[in-house]
């Protein structure tokens, strides 16, 4: 309980002095093009990421300014924090759509935050762009309309499902694959599509249990997919509880090969679990901070600026979004958040990210600009989240990657 005080006392410091920073920052002039960001950097364990994706964004208005802006015009980022709770993330996206006249807005951290507003935006023809929340639904949900203004650069819960899947099917020596889920409805969507992606590879779990998210001892659990056989297990819940399923699996000295979503690169399965046990569980990740040079490069500058950067893939992605964005404004040569979003599905130029070079990234149909093609797999090593590699990995094509 103290390390997880202490925790969140940083992430409080941090956010608080970052709210300081923008508020003594030169006020926007007419002429600028206001954007905003809207997610968690103070309130859950999801704040780590929305801070995160607040240094992306930060970085890359700076860098876009810097080569002379976006149509003749600086940009101007506008913060909000939710702290992860939907009524304030609705006010949020309230204040900045009709009060602070923002062309366009990246965010949420949280999902359910994003379901909760989707509508404001949509209505109001202002695109959105998604760089951390993964629930499949977001960018779906208008999906039938004659514009849709969602969309993403995030990892998508299915498309990490069938990453996920695609190893364990290989990783494993007897064919005993089991899932073990925290008992909330992320956790259960997890078991869902794990079970009808497993089902595409035609086998099925041998064992199935869950867990509370707040529990801290999982070994009869474990016990029970131990006795299954399996050698080979898939978790679906949030850091802090999977560091407990880390130590519960040393006290029965118990190490299957160990899975999961890239919620784990999140520090407090690293505080909870210790170095060491953290490194156990392989997760998916767009990216890490050692994937390519400009993923280097990115991750030195935010470490320069800010020495407690956490988890490093939402700053690349949200990075990317804000790129991305400027890029259909110069191309839809506009601010009209119609023009905009029809220029993001009809094409912008090719755009060079820190994850990818995006060529056409969306289209009417597909709003999602990463997809499991996209993704990697990482580990924590020595501290720090680093990209994983064997020849399980090397050894995959597109054929395996069933969702």
């Amino acid at each position: 309980m103290f390390k997880q005080w202490i925790q969140s006392r940083t992430l409080s410091v941090l956010a608080a002095a970052l709210t300081a920073a923008y508020a003594l920052a030169a006020p926007a002039h007419a002429q600028d093009i206001k954007v905003g960001f809207n997610a968690d950097q103070s309130g859950t364990a999801v704040a780590e990421l929305g801070i995160a994706a607040r240094h992306g964004f930060d970085l890359a208005i700076e860098d876009i300014n810097k080569a002379g802006g976006v149509l003749g015009r600086k940009l101007v980022g506008v913060i909000r924090d939710d702290t992860g709770a939907p009524p304030k993330s609705i006010q949020n996206m309230t204040e900045l759509i009709d009060s602070e006249k923002v062309v366009a807005v990246l965010g949420p951290a949280n999902s359910g935050n994003a379901l909760a507003w989707l509508h404001l935006p949509q209505q109001k023809k202002i695109p959105v762009i998604v760089p951390v929340a993964t629930a499949t639904d977001i960018t779906r949900r208008y999906a039938n309309e004659s514009q849709n203004y969602i969309y993403r650069i995030s990892m998508v819960d299915r498309e990490q499902v069938a990453l996920l899947l695609a190893y364990a099917v290989k990783a494993t020596r007897n064919k005993k694959i089991a899932f073990i889920a925290d008992s909330t409805g992320f956790g259960q969507q997890g078991v869902k599509d794990l079970t009808e992606v497993l089902a595409m590879h035609g086998q099925q779990p041998v064992a199935v249990e869950k867990f509370g998210p707040k529990d801290t001892d999982m070994t009869s659990q474990l016990a029970k997919i131990r006795d299954s056989g399996a050698d080979t297990v898939i978790v679906y819940g949030l850091a802090d509880a999977n560091a407990q399923l880390l130590r519960s699996m040393e006290k029965i000295n118990y190490f299957p090969t160990t899975l999961g979503t890239w919620g784990n690169m999140s520090t407090p399965l690293l505080n909870i679990a210790g170095k060491k046990l953290s490194e156990h569980i392989i997760f998916a990740t767009s990216t890490a901070e050692d994937s390519n040079p400009r993923a280097v490069a990115l991750a030195a500058r935010v470490r320069e600026r800010y020495p407690q950067m956490p988890t490093f893939v939402a700053a690349a992605q949200s990075y990317d979004s804000m790129m991305l964005l400027a890029a259909a404004i110069k191309q839809a040569g506009t601010t009209d958040g119609a023009k905009v979003a029809a220029t993001l599905d009809a094409g912008v130029p090719d755009t060079q990210g820190i994850i990818k070079l995006y060529k056409k990234p969306f289209s009417k149909t597909e709003h999602d600009a990463l997809s499991v093609s996209d993704f990697n797999l990482a580990r924590w090593k020595d501290g720090k989240v680093t990209a994983y590699s064997d020849a399980i990995t090397k050894a995959m094509t597109p054929a395996d990657l069933k969702k």
